[in-house]
This record gives structure tokens, C-alpha cells and sequence, in this order.
């Protein structure tokens, strides 16, 4: 009887103990995304809440995290909280912390207490030292915590009594001029200790011992999952909320308010005038746009999968399905590898060389597309290769056992299943070849200002001729503009200074919220193509 009470009351002090921990990871992921917002200045370190500085609040809520931590640490050491840890926390951790505190052992001796770099150093390897024994000789709560706890402790303590403040600003003494601002400082070792901190309280609340180890793993794996999508969220929320305004600029909408257009022998008006989508750069415009950069964007990418993606699948079933498997291979597979990893600007300055003398001895969008070609062109014979690769051996079989030829199988039955792969590469390079810069810059922008508002009319003009090749295009063999080489004309070679753009940084922004809209376009194209793909082969 005596012994079930007591295990009734330990498990109620357990559950409160967990309940308790919880709520430290949970207060401490919150620190962890405050800091975030801070870094991207969401939020800023002059503010206050409830009265309270920023700076003051983070430095409590560290102290009290920290406290909390080692609190864990000590009841579980005593008794007071049922656990199963280990006998030491381990040679990883007791490394990493004694490398934490080696750092900030220095920095307080060389900044606060100005001794050179014998005191220093000395100091440095003392705390170094310190938290390698208290991390590796005690018990795992002792070790994980402790060190953790302080850790945090002292960042709040330095931001509570202003050691740390907003005005604060560490000057390197480079010849650059270099520093750190409190602006960047103060997220950073926020978010560095609230990190810690919910790795030691995620171990107290699994009990330590192996339940604890996974569970502050996860929480560090999450954690960082989640930072990684934030940060793309807030660069992607960023951008948008900085290019609305130019993106939006003198829109309406209304019966004959847009731009006269032929249709069949019908001549009608838009009922939408979209100034910065549907205009170009001019003098003349009461508002600019970038519709030529537009279209010759999407025409740069169009004419790269073109001419890239036949020739980078062909030469992958050439490779998996009939190229004996040995040195040949190994070459090629090396050598498509070196080639993804290239510099783009190796590429343009290949298309510059070998391309533009060759195509009318002029920059143009065919040399444009060609060497985005070139480029997209190891990623398409990498990915279409392991997609094939993956395809079990037993779809040959099965098919060389009803007689078909091995062309068939290939492309009845290897091509469609590794369609969804190669789909999903094709994205990949993609993505990378439209926002490219340099081979544009080398092989198809015909000078630093944007063109007018005439676009490329790369379909109205092909024309047949009496002579071989019997059609021809002038269109690709004239230089025009692309979104990520206009931004860079506006952003660096100072286009746009002129009266013809009112609000230059407006318009830079609105631009490049223009080139995320066309990339993520072509991700949905292709996303959406892989989906039908693989429905159709899970429906087959």
C-alpha cells in the first residue's frame, strides 16, 4: 500500500516536472523566433513591451531559462525528480561546451578586462577547461544542464545590466573598419542561447538518459527546420512587401483603359492597364515597366529546356540503358558532375567566345539560350540518369520476357516511370538558370540600359526563304533584356538615375518581385507536370 502511494505521488511529481519542462522549450522556441524577427528587424531592439526594453525582456527571459535549466539539472542530481541518466553527458558535449566557453572566456577577458593575449588565452583555456569537467565527470543532468543554463545566465546578465545595449557596437580594429552592431549581436547570441537552453530542457523533460537524447535532438532538428523555412518565408514576404508598391503603380481597370490588341482581324482594348507589367523603359512613359525583360526571360528559359532537355535525357539512356557500365561511364558521370559545379560566368564567357562569333557575330537571344542550355544541360543528364537508375530491374525483365524489343522497354516502360526524377531536375535547373546574371550579361544583353518597350516576337518571326535552312528568325539574332539582367543594370551600373524612373528603388524592387513571380512560375509549371506524371504512373 505504502508503495503504491509513493509511486502515485512520484508520478504526479513527475508529470508536473514534465509539465514544467514543457513549458521551457516552449517559452524558450518563442525566445528563439523572437530573435529571428529581431535579426530581420520584424521587430527592433529599441522597442518595448509593456513598458519593458526589448533588450531587458531577452536578457530576463534568458536568466530565467537558464535558471530553470539548471534547476532541472540539480533536482534530477538530488532526487527530487525521477530520471534515468547516464553517468556522463558524453565527450561530444563536454567538446562542444568547453569550445562555447573557451570563446567567451576570451572575449570577456580581451574586451571587458582589456588583458593581452597571454591573459586571455590563459582565461580562455581556464573557462574552456571548467566546462569540459563539469560537462564530461558529473552525471548526464549535471553535465547537459549546467553548462547550458550559465551559459544563458550570463547573456541575460549582460543584457539586463547593459553591457550589452542598443548603442553598443564591438569596432574589430581591421583596416576595413569592420564591426558588429548591437542590432546583430544581440538576435544572434539570443537565438545561440535559446537554442541551449531548449536542447537541456528537452533532455529534462525525456528524463535524460536515452529518451532524453532523442528528444533534444528532435527539438534542435525542428528548430533549425523551422528557422530554415522562416528565414525563406521572410526573405520571400520581404521582397513582396517591398515590391508592391512598384508593382501596382497607376493600375486600373475599366472598359478601354488597356492596351489596343489584334486578334483574328478584331482590334480590342484590355480592360486592364498594368503600366509596370505591360509597358517597358522610356522616356516617354508616364509610368516604366519591364515587359520586355519579361518576355525575354521566359523566352531565355523556353529556348534552354528546349535544347537541353532532349539532349540530356538522350545522352542518359544512352548511358544507363546501353553504354557498357566502366571507365567510359566513370568519365562521363565525373565529368557532367564538373560541369554542374561550374561558375556561371565559366559558361558565359564559353557562349562569348564560342557562341556569339558564330551566331552573326553579335550578341543575341539564341547565344543567350544556348548557353543557359549549356548549363541546365549536366543537371538534366545527372537527374534523368538516376531517375533511370532507380527503375527496378525487374520492369526489363518482365518486359524482355514478353519479347519486346529493348527500345520499347525503354520507352514505354524506364522513361515513363522515371519521368517524376527527371521532371524534378528539369525544376532544379531551372530555378538556377533564370535568375542568372552573368551568361546574360556576356552573350545577350545588347548594353546596360533596358531596352524600350518593344518585346522580342520570337513565334511572329520565323519566315520561310528559298534557300537552306529554308526558315529563318531574325528575332533570335537581336539583343534584348532579361529580368535578372535588368535588375542588375538597375541596381549596380546606376540605370534609372535619369528622370525616366520616378521612384528608382521602387522600381528595383518591384523587378525583382517580378523575377520571383517568373521562377516560382516555372517551379509550379514543372511541380505540377511531375504531379501529373506520377498520378498517370500510380493510375497505370
Amino acid at each position: 500500500m505504502a508503495g503504491a502511494v509513493e509511486s502515485e505521488l512520484v508520478s504526479e511529481d513527475t508529470s508536473e516536472t514534465e509539465a514544467v519542462a514543457a513549458a521551457a522549450v516552449g517559452v524558450a522556441a518563442i525566445l528563439f523566433a523572437l530573435s529571428l524577427a529581431a535579426l530581420f528587424e520584424l521587430v527592433t531592439i529599441t522597442d518595448t513591451v509593456a513598458g519593458i526594453p526589448m533588450v531587458a525582456l531577452l536578457g530576463a527571459l534568458l536568466i530565467l531559462l537558464g535558471l530553470g535549466v539548471v534547476g532541472f539539472g540539480v533536482g534530477s542530481r538530488l532526487g527530487y525528480v525521477a530520471t534515468n541518466p547516464r553517468p556522463s553527458a558524453g565527450l561530444v558535449a563536454a567538446v562542444a561546451f568547453s569550445g562555447i566557453w573557451f570563446v567567451v572566456g576570451g572575449l570577456v577577458a580581451s574586451q571587458t578586462l582589456g588583458l593581452g593575449t597571454i591573459g586571455w588565452g590563459g582565461v580562455a583555456f581556464v573557462t574552456g577547461g571548467l566546462a569540459f569537467a563539469v560537462t564530461a565527470l558529473p552525471r548526464e543532468d549535471i553535465g547537459s544542464t549546467l553548462p547550458a543554463g550559465l551559459l544563458a545566465v550570463f547573456a541575460g546578465a549582460v543584457f539586463v545590466t547593459g553591457l550589452i545595449g542598443p548603442g553598443w557596437v564591438w569596432d574589430l580594429g581591421w583596416e576595413q573598419s569592420a564591426s558588429f552592431n548591437a542590432e546583430f549581436t544581440i538576435p544572434v547570441i539570443t537565438a545561440f542561447c535559446s537554442l541551449l537552453v531548449s536542447w537541456g530542457a528537452a533532455k529534462s523533460y525525456g528524463g535524460f538518459g536515452a529518451r532524453g537524447r532523442h528528444v533534444g535532438a528532435y527539438l534542435l532538428v525542428y528548430l533549425n527546420a523551422l528557422s530554415i523555412i522562416a528565414v525563406l518565408f521572410l526573405l520571400v514576404a520581404f521582397t513582396v512587401f517591398k515590391g508592391l508598391p512598384g508593382l501596382f503603380n497607376s493600375i486600373s481597370f475599366g472598359l478601354g483603359v488597356g492596351p489596343e490588341t489584334t486578334l483574328f482581324g478584331f482590334t480590342f482594348a484590355w480592360p486592364l492597364s498594368w503600366p509596370f507589367v505591360m509597358n517597358g523603359v522610356a522616356l516617354l512613359n508616364d509610368v516604366n515597366g519591364v515587359l520586355p525583360a519579361i518576355a525575354g526571360t521566359i523566352w531565355l528559359v523556353i529556348g534552354a529546356v528546349l535544347f537541353a532537355v532532349p539532349l540530356g535525357v538522350g545522352a542518359a539512356v544512352f548511358i544507363t540503358e546501353y553504354a557498357e557500365h566502366g571507365r567510359f561511364t566513370q568519365v562521363v558521370e565525373i565529368a557532367t558532375n564538373g560541369l554542374w559545379s561550374t561558375p556561371s560566368i565559366v559558361f558565359g564567357l564559353f557562349g562569348l567566345a564560342f557562341l556569339v562569333p558564330r551566331l552573326g557575330n553579335g550578341k543575341s537571344l539564341l547565344a543567350g539560350m544556348l548557353t543557359l542550355g549549356f548549363m541546365l544541360l549536366p543537371l538534366v543528364v545527372i537527374t534523368s540518369r538516376e531517375a533511370m537508375l532507380a527503375v527496378p530491374d525487374e520492369y526489363r525483365d518482365a518486359s524482355a520476357a514478353l519479347g519486346v524489343t529493348k527500345w520499347q522497354t525503354i520507352r514505354s516502360i524506364v522513361l515513363p516511370a522515371a519521368l517524376p526524377g527527371i521532371v524534378t531536375g528539369i525544376i532544379l535547373g531551372v530555378g538556377r538558370i533564370a535568375g542568372e546574371t552573368a551568361p546574360i550579361l556576356l552573350t545577350m544583353a545588347g548594353s546596360v540600359a533596358p531596352p524600350g518597350s518593344q518585346t522580342v516576337d520570337v513565334i511572329g518571326g520565323f519566315r520561310f526563304i528559298s534557300s537552306p535552312p529554308f526558315v529563318e528568325n531574325p528575332e533570335l539574332l537581336q539583343a534584348t533584356s532579361a529580368l535578372p539582367y535588368q535588375l542588375y543594370s538597375l541596381i549596380t551600373a546606376g540605370v534609372g538615375q535619369s528622370s525616366s524612373i520616378a521612384n528608382i528603388e521602387q522600381f528595383r524592387w518591384a523587378t525583382a518581385l517580378i523575377l520571383l513571380v517568373v521562377v516560382l512560375g516555372f517551379y509550379a509549371v514543372g511541380i505540377a507536370t511531375r504531379y501529373y506524371f506520377r498520378r498517370k504512373l500510380q493510375h497505370e
